[in-house]
């Protein structure tokens, strides 16, 4: 005998209570066995895999595509036998029961619809039948593409750029001879501009927008200072042939920049540190997990390395180059963006000299280095000399971090960078 089981999204961790429907593996009809794929959701962080926890067939898929889905509620419905419902951990409600076993109501009301599809009724949800009432297009003129012959908002605003709203479409009369004369002695008059969109913030942006308001709360304090990046330079050329024979094919600045911080970190821990306000506590973090900003397809993520104290910088080369891989392909998990302790943005890849940074709660500081430029300075015998110059931008949370702190933390840093042979005592 079948029973009909509901499948709720379950906690995917990191506070997380409502996620995106990015994906589809199944549909109505199919069946699936335990840990087969079933989709994939792309929260406020990071896209995650849901899999089956039943054997049986899937009976009803909740939330389509991009559709917004909520922790504890139905994803989609399982149609399994009786005996494998009652010895699994279902979370089946009678909701999903009724929905099963459909009232002659509800079947008069399928067949209503039905008939309503078979009158031509032009189908549209309201935000649609809104959009075309303020632009006063007719929904039974607009070609539709959705199923069942639904118009969509994307009909509506393709059919705004072939009609534009506010056009006069003559009418199917003779015009008089007076009417001609006038029309011609009017002025010609542009094209109206194209209807505003609106589109719900999700994903990266959505995440962005909660992660800024935090930081907005957080009184910064900024700091700058330019690096001499040309010993680094040729430091970074000799290391290159290792890294290769490692199986790093791209050795940037950055490791050297977060090794660095790291190394500074450890004699200034305060600014490896997270403040408990309501406490009035500091809470001094053990492990360095200095996050990176990384430009994705799905936009800018923030990901961390871990244990960056205990790694040279090949080992965090490599794991930075398997971030960015994830990162391009979409696969970065929760894991990769718990537990960060302190920021690194290297802004300067697309271009900039000074930025001032936001910090991202609860950790209290974070640097960002712009484009390292060729220019004229003065060497000790009073030369002028070719230099490679980097400036540095940092921003650190004023409740806790003082000005000569921070200067001293970038002094640190900027001696490693201008002299890399001291990464060899470390």
């Amino acid at each position: 005998m079948e029973k009909i089981l509901s499948f709720k999204l379950s906690d995917i961790g990191e506070g997380i209570r409502e996620v995106t429907v990015k994906e589809w593996f199944v549909k109505v009809g199919d069946t699936v066995e335990q840990f087969d794929d079933l989709c994939e959701v792309q929260s406020d962080k990071a896209s995650v895999t849901i899999t089956s926890r039943y054997d049986g067939k899937i009976a009803k898929i909740h939330h389509p595509v991009d559709d917004i889905a909520l922790v504890g509620k139905p994803l989609l419905d399982f149609d399994v036998e009786e005996d494998d419902a009652d010895n699994s951990d279902s979370e089946s409600d009678s909701d999903s029961e009724t929905e099963s076993n459909s009232s002659p109501q509800s079947n008069k009301a399928k067949v209503a619809s039905d008939q309503d599809v078979a009158r031509n009724i032009t189908l549209a949800t309201p935000a649609v039948r809104r959009l075309a009432m303020e632009n006063k297009v007719d929904l039974s003129k607009v070609p539709a593409t959705g199923k069942l012959g639904r118009v969509l908002k994307g009909d509506v605003l393709e059919y705004l750029g072939q009609v534009p709203a506010g056009t006069n479409i003559p009418h199917p009369t003779i015009a008089t001879k007076s009417e001609l004369s006038s029309a011609l002695k009017e002025t010609p008059k542009s094209a109206p501009a194209a209807a505003d969109c609106i589109e719900p913030l999700k994903g990266v942006r959505k995440a962005m927008m909660k992660s800024m308001s935090e930081s907005l709360k957080i009184p910064h304090f900024a700091y700058s200072d330019e690096i001499d990046m040309t010993k680094l330079i040729d430091f970074r050329d000799q290391l290159k042939t290792v890294a290769n024979e490692r199986g790093i094919p791209k050795l940037t600045f950055m490791p050297f920049c977060i090794k660095a911080a790291s190394i500074a970190l450890t004699k200034y821990p305060i600014l490896n540190s997270s403040l408990d306000i309501e406490k009035e506590t500091v809470i001094y973090k053990a492990a360095h997990n200095i996050s990176v900003a990384i430009d994705t397809p799905q936009g800018l993520v923030v990901p961390n390395i871990k244990n960056c104290e205990a790694k040279n910088i090949l080992d965090i080369a490599k794991d930075l180059n398997e971030l960015v891989e994830k990162g391009r392909k979409g696969a970065l998990t929760p894991k990769d963006f718990a537990d960060g302790t302190f920021s690194l943005s290297n802004i300067g890849v697309v271009g900039g000299t000074y930025t001032h940074p936001c910090i991202m709660a609860p950790q209290v500081a974070i640097g960002a280095m712009g484009r390292t430029k060729a220019v004229p300075r003065f060497n000790e015998n009073d030369e002028i000399v070719k230099a490679h110059i980097m400036n540095v931008s940092w921003c650190a949370d004023h409740r806790l971090i003082d000005g000569v702190t921070m200067a001293q933390f970038s002094n640190v840093w900027k001696q490693y960078l201008e002299n890399p042979a001291l990464f060899l005592l470390n």
